[in-house]
């Protein structure tokens, strides 16, 4: 248990040299999820019904960064390299949602 309030400690004192709240990067977070799966649907929904998909994608990829959004304009001397490992993980993420996209069309085209 004391291992946990170490962590804590150590989250909350990043918090106070980076001027980012991790309670609030947290909630965006997990409060993005859903529209983020929501918006994943809507762009299979429009690829099914041959619709535009940028709308669709445009809100796919807001979700999907936006508490790394927070990160880089509520942070204060935030290292080079945390800005370095935000876009690794969200590219990552990016080719991760593509191939479950991909895969959810295909299963649409071979029914």
């Amino acid at each position: 248990m004391d291992y946990l309030n170490s962590i804590k400690e150590y989250l909350l004192g990043l918090s106070s040299t980076y001027g980012v709240d991790p309670f609030i990067f947290a909630g965006i977070y997990v409060g993005a999820i859903p529209f983020f799966l929501f918006s994943m649907g809507w762009i299979v929904k429009n690829y099914r019904q041959k619709k535009p998909l940028i709308l669709p994608v445009l809100s796919t990829v807001f979700f999907f960064i936006s508490s790394y959004l927070y990160l880089i304009v509520a942070g204060e001397n935030v290292p080079l390299w945390v800005y370095g490992l935000v876009l690794v993980m969200v590219s990552t993420g990016a080719v991760s949602a593509w191939k479950k996209i991909q895969g959810k069309i295909q299963d649409e085209v071979s029914e």
